[in-house]
């Protein structure tokens, strides 16, 4: 991990592909149902794109049906950040990178035990590390 918090625009339009760039760094969203990950089932650990933080660990995968990977918690507490998040009518939380602070999702309680967490979480902002 490096301090990208300090990358310019530029860096990171260079670093990132249209869509890793339009989710990550500008909020987007991806459509639903449209990333691999969303049905991926290896085993191993989702990163940040952008910085290769560890985020999600494939262990806390379930299927939500929505169409986007989803998890019962981070990897860990301090791997991502959350903001309250007003944009189109509603409030939500956002879910972060906690390094970099690229926009990953959203977070609902909704989810399965043991958390009744869903970090429902956009593929295009994660990277896939396999368990070794």
């Amino acid at each position: 991990m490096t301090d990208d918090n300090s990358k310019t625009d530029a860096e990171w339009r260079e670093q990132l592909n249209d869509e890793q760039y339009h989710v990550l760094r500008k909020h987007g969203t991806e459509r639903a149902f449209s990333h691999p990950f969303n049905n991926y089932k290896d085993e191993g650990t989702y990163v940040c794109a952008g910085c290769g933080t560890d985020l999600f660990k494939s262990d806390a995968k379930f299927d939500s049906g929505t169409g986007w990977p989803s998890f019962f918690q981070p990897k860990s507490p301090e791997a991502v950040s959350e903001h309250s998040d007003r944009s189109l009518f509603m409030k939500r939380t956002e879910v972060r990178c906690a390094s970099c602070d690229g926009h990953l999702g959203h977070v609902f309680p909704d989810g399965p035990a043991p958390t009744r967490q869903r970090y429902c979480m956009n593929g295009a902002a994660m990277k896939f590390r396999p368990k070794a």
